[in-house]
């Protein structure tokens, strides 16, 4: 089966230091992750970063708030609002951007004014929240400088679903910077796009086609001006999250490989699991297993390559709650 490790090294992954239960917050606090600080430490190497700490804040301290416009709100104390702390997170982040070029995704604080990705309050000068919200100083510096970088808040990894997508896309980006490396070609390129067919059809059928088509022009283009464009528009679509049809949809795919090699039960073994995956009776782990054990014993160098049917390691069991 596929490799799920870029390399021999754990991974890094920046993280909110509060998240790992650093006592950083505005009153002394922590919300510590045990997902995070317990089943990620085994697998990532986290570097833990405090915005407000960063810049020079105590701990305890004021909280900070942001006010006026949701698209570029200012991060200011909350009992002393003429304390504008926005230039110094965002000058913060341009440095931690670059400090963390070898990460391959970050964790953030939700509602966080400095950290949340979204729907973070926002107040307007009459003192009511802006509805929607919008995102944290630090985190919209940061992720300007790396918009390709999976990004995920911490609540939303409690969803099985957004948890497995968060990690399929980091060890998608670790794979992409491994190819950068090594030294991107053509070939390589058609390769990487190769091997995570079944993935974008779970996630984003219509844009692998698309993609498909861009690489179909190559030769057109200059390789390094195409490729980061490429990038982009796959970790977009990885971003979309599969479902259960979608999942089932590759699945059946994955057994026409197959047609030649099962016996009559067999394949009507694989076919009913699916279906009991489709409506819900089992986990994606079980069709997945099926279909290894089948693919060991009638081995197909095309799906051999497929990232799909190991985007992430095993023993983080990310499948077993789809």
């Amino acid at each position: 089966m596929t490799l799920f490790v870029p390399t021999s090294e754990p991974l890094k992954l920046g993280i909110s230091a509060c998240l790992l239960g650093a006592e950083v917050r505005f009153n002394g606090g922590h919300k510590q992750s045990q997902w995070c600080s317990q089943v990620l430490r085994e697998h990532f190497q986290l570097l833990p970063v405090c915005p407000e700490v960063g810049i020079g804040l105590p701990t305890p301290r004021q909280a900070i708030r942001l006010i006026g416009a949701p698209q570029a709100p200012r991060a200011v104390g909350s009992r002393t609002p003429s304390e504008d702390f926005t230039d110094a997170l965002s000058a913060y982040a341009e440095r931690m951007a670059s400090q963390l070029q070898g990460i391959s995704g970050y964790i953030f604080m939700q509602q966080s004014p400095s950290c949340g990705l979204e729907r973070v309050k926002v107040y307007q000068a009459n003192g009511m929240p802006t509805p929607g919200g919008g995102r944290g100083t630090f985190a919209q510096a940061f992720c300007g400088r790396h918009p390709d970088l999976p990004v995920e808040e911490d609540g939303r990894l409690n969803d099985a679903v957004l948890r497995e997508n968060f990690l399929t896309r980091v060890y998608a980006y670790a794979r992409w910077q491994q190819l950068l490396q090594s030294g991107l070609t053509r070939q390589s390129i058609l390769d990487f796009h190769s091997g995570y067919k079944y993935q974008l059809m779970a996630t984003d059928p219509v844009q692998y086609k698309a993609l498909g088509q861009m690489l179909g022009n190559l030769g057109q283009f200059n390789l390094q001006e195409l490729a980061p464009r490429y990038f982009s528009q796959l970790m977009q679509a990885l971003k979309k999250c599969a479902t259960r049809r979608t999942h089932s949809n590759v699945l059946q795919h994955l057994c026409g490989y197959l047609k030649t090699s099962l016996s009559g039960a067999d394949k009507q073994e694989v076919s009913q699991v699916i279906q009991q995956y489709r409506h819900g009776i089992v986990p994606l782990v079980v069709p997945l297993t099926l279909l290894k054990h089948h693919f060991r014993h009638h081995p197909d160098a095309y799906i051999a390559r497929q990232v799909y049917l190991q985007p992430h390691p095993e023993n983080l069991s990310l499948r077993n709650a789809l």
